[in-house]
């Protein structure tokens, strides 16, 4: 499948010296730095042989290969960064030289925050999006648009179409967008894949970059992410549940953030008025490895699930959030909630200005379910504020607040 990040590839390599594409594993991250031009040498680390050829004398590697090198899982070779740094300076104005790739670790997000910062363009690559896995990247989309500052609420979803049906939206929220599933089709692979996938990422991935860790107790932590995912962290709960204290929760909660499992959401805490809800909220980035967590069998299943409501908003949350990052628009995200009770499940702010948006399963959204986005807008003169439900075309329920059908979005 062709993914919505090879054109902001091509356009990082035009503006920086060296791209850094960083993502959680099976992600496409190889597959994406495949799609280089013909000419550029690629080097995966996890490879012995190639892993031997960089790693043995850093400074010596780049000065023989000076561009078009595109180095895979360099978090396993950190002493390139240095070196890294250094041939880039060499000759600074030289654009598009190297793709390096990794999945996250702390000496990764240092190494390319003290060694090449202002030198490269980074990337954060999820899996297949809603967009992606129709193949309708081409067409304008409400996020695209956000980008256009002078468009109205009701210009921004004029003339915006489906991507596909409903029911085939229901597949991708079930299935989550892990593309080694989409490609090879059947839910005993699906299955079995995404078990192999946990066990990896627990007892590989974890305890090579946090050798420390009590595997254990870490591996009962993800199997409570299911439950948590969606809801306003209670560190002290989740604490008491695994018998360990606060402090531990909190760096388990920052690791499986840091490696791009889980979402830790930010509270939105710019209010002057109103008393508002400081802790974060969280949810496991993909929904297909969150409802394998949950065993959760089929679509009919998850429809009349306890946690159905969590896994929508958490899903449509990430398509939106995966959107931005694909093409490239700098945003900050949060959540909102207040003492009384108001609440918008996503708040975006970036140069396309600050928009909350309500995320709802149902197709008909009542005026009593606006109430919290209509007082947000107006509090805080955001742009517009959107509604993204299972309605059969868009609305404009008032001057500034919008909706638009996840299969539309």
């Amino acid at each position: 499948m062709k993914r919505s990040y090879e054109e902001l590839l091509g356009r990082y390599l035009e503006i920086f010296p060296c791209v850094v594409v960083i993502g959680v594993r099976q992600s496409g991250k190889t597959t994406l730095i495949r799609t280089l031009p013909e000419g550029w040498a690629h080097y995966d680390l996890e490879r012995q042989a190639d892993h031997e050829v960089v790693s043995r004398d850093p400074d010596a590697f780049f000065r023989l290969h000076p561009r078009q090198v595109a180095l895979d899982e360099a978090q396993l070779v950190p002493g390139i960064f240095p070196a890294l740094r250094v041939a880039i300076d060499e000759t600074r104005d030289d654009k598009g030289r190297y793709v390096v790739t990794g999945s996250s670790s702390p000496e990764l997000l240092r190494s390319v925050s003290e060694s090449l910062a202002g030198r490269v363009g980074v990337i954060e690559l999820a899996p297949f999006s809603w967009e992606e896995v129709t193949a309708t990247g081409e067409r304008e989309s409400l996020v695209g648009r956000l980008a256009d500052r002078r468009m109205s609420p009701a210009e921004l979803v004029a003339g915006l179409g489906p991507r596909a049906d409903v029911a085939q939206a229901h597949d991708f929220w079930f299935r989550g967008g892990f593309p080694e599933p989409w490609l090879n089709p059947g839910e005993e692979f699906r299955r079995l894949w995404v078990e192999q996938y946990l066990q990896a990422y627990v007892y590989r991935d974890v305890r090579r970059l946090f050798p420390g860790l009590d595997e254990l107790r870490y591996r009962r932590f993800v199997g409570m992410l299911g439950g948590l995912s969606g809801k306003v962290l209670n560190y002290a709960e989740v604490a008491r549940a695994l018998q360990t204290s606060q402090p531990t929760v909190r760096d388990y909660f920052e690791i499986a953030h840091g490696t791009f499992v889980w979402r830790r959401v930010p509270a939105f805490t710019r209010d002057a008025v109103k008393r508002v809800v400081k802790h974060p909220k969280g949810y496991l980035r993909d929904s297909g490895l969150l409802h394998s967590l949950l065993r959760i069998p089929d679509t009919d299943a998850l429809l009349s699930h306890p946690q159905m409501g969590a896994s929508w908003e958490g899903m449509v949350v990430e398509e939106i959030l995966r959107q931005l990052y694909a093409r490239g628009m700098p945003h900050q995200y949060s959540h909102y909630r207040t003492g009384g009770g108001a609440e918008v499940d996503l708040v975006i702010e970036g140069d396309f200005g600050l928009v909350p948006v309500e995320i709802k399963h149902t197709s008909n959204v009542r005026p009593r379910d606006l109430r919290s986005l209509g007082d947000f807008v107006v509090d805080h003169k955001a742009r517009l504020g959107v509604v993204v439900n299972n309605d059969c075309t868009t609305r404009l329920y008032t001057e500034k607040l919008v909706g638009i059908p996840f299969h539309w979005l």
